[in-house]
């Protein structure tokens, strides 16, 4: 006896990717997301190669993973692809000790968040 299989979430044109625990607060990584929500899937790849932000390499690097999982997951075109959603979540927070002046202490947070891109593939070409 084994567990029945889980529907799939997503519909069929559609492919994702998840990131974890990612060392960026969710706000500033919402910018990053806010940046390439909409576009065509290889004009994002190049803005997030040309963007100055330290974490556009890690979205860069999630946007390809979802990609891939489209071309062979599910046997979509990746010259039809475009982004059809960025979700970005808080994940934990590490807590730190900053000495300071009198014996007295600061608190130092350290946010980590959750990224998902979800790619669909257009209907018309």
């Amino acid at each position: 006896m084994s567990k029945i299989a889980a529907l799939r979430r997503l519909s069929d044109n559609e492919a994702s990717a998840k990131a974890s625990n990612i060392r960026v607060s969710p706000r500033k990584l919402g910018l990053v997301a806010g940046l390439i929500k909409g576009m065509k899937a290889d004009q994002a790849l190049v803005q997030l190669q040309f963007s100055r932000k330290r974490i556009s390499g890690e979205v860069q690097k999630l946007l390809q993973s979802a990609i891939a999982n489209a071309e062979n997951n599910h046997n979509l075109d990746i010259d039809r692809l475009y982004i059809s959603e960025v979700r970005v979540g808080k994940a934990i927070v590490m807590k730190r000790f900053h000495a300071r002046a009198r014996g007295r202490g600061a608190k130092v947070v350290k946010p980590f968040s959750n990224m998902e891109i979800i790619v669909r593939e257009s209907e018309e070409e």
